[in-house]
């Protein structure tokens, strides 16, 4: 029995695709590690 690409899911095509997965698990850190270090950045007080 042929399986047809039309019976998969989007999201079980999604989270099959390893590149997918590389680039979501190496821009959601950088992303997030940079929005917290510019917040962070902005809330320390300025020297006197």
């Amino acid at each position: 029995m042929a399986e047809n690409d039309d019976d998969v899911p989007f999201m079980q095509k999604l989270l099959d695709s390893y590149y997918v997965l590389t680039v979501i698990g190496v821009l959601s850190p950088t992303i997030l590690y940079t929005l917290w270090g510019i917040v962070d950045i902005m809330n320390t007080p300025l020297a006197k």
